[in-house]
């Protein structure tokens, strides 16, 4: 098990360190700045979750958490501050963590709560969805073509997402809509249609028919028929 910790304060961050690799027999990687802390989440590195620091000396620690969440990156993320403030813990919260700790902390809480968040999040992990050599991670809201990563922004990735789940079924354009957006306003007609267009130029010309005068659908059979 790896785990990644941000925390800048020396002190704290070696007793954290030193007793989580004893409580819990994970390897604990150590970031004391938002930039280092960048470098260690990059693609190809696994954490099974992050104890996160705001207060950092370079930047918000937030701005770790934002990073990987507008990526799809769903590994934990136990946020661990002085910063006890109820508008803080609701700060970030909405900006995607886990679980929120006040400083000063007891290990074995601290301990306990990162053993809670590790588990729900391998019980929340949702089977791969998968068409030709298109690969869906849902629970990283990755995507993946013939192996490597492909970077789709969160309306792509949603449109993408419902047509897989009713792969060889037509989706009129208002149930494409209101997958991608909900009931929220006013949607310009075409916008639909600009992200098929997308789709097919980074996934393929293929993947997606268009069935005129009802909708879209996923070509399941690999020919474009």
């Amino acid at each position: 098990m790896r785990i990644l910790l941000v925390e800048d304060d020396a002190l704290l961050g070696d007793a954290i360190q030193t007793g989580l690799q004893q409580d819990m027999q994970a390897t604990i990687d150590w970031a004391r700045d938002t930039a280092t802390a960048r470098i260690s989440l990059a693609p190809g590195h696994e954490y099974q979750a992050v104890l996160l620091d705001i207060g950092l000396p370079d930047a918000s620690g937030l701005q770790v958490l934002s990073h990987l969440r507008d990526r799809y990156d769903a590994t934990p993320v136990l946020i661990v501050t002085a910063r006890d403030q109820v508008s803080e813990r609701i700060a970030g919260l909405d900006a995607g963590a886990d679980d929120y700790v006040v400083k000063p902390f007891q290990l074995d809480e601290l301990s306990a709560r990162l053993r809670a968040v590790i588990r729900r999040s391998q019980q929340a992990v949702t089977p791969q969805l998968q068409i030709r050599d298109i690969v869906i991670e849902p629970a990283r809201r990755q995507v993946y073509r013939a192996g490597r990563l492909v970077s789709l922004s969160e309306h792509e990735y949603r449109t993408l997402l419902a047509l897989l789940e009713s792969r060889g079924r037509t989706l009129a354009r208002e149930h494409l809509e209101d997958a991608v957006y909900g009931n929220h306003g006013t949607i310009e007609s075409n916008t639909v249609a600009v992200y098929i267009h997308q789709l097919r130029r980074k996934l393929g010309n293929d993947l997606i028919q268009t069935v005129h005068g009802s909708g879209y659908r996923i070509d399941v059979s690999g020919n474009g028929d």
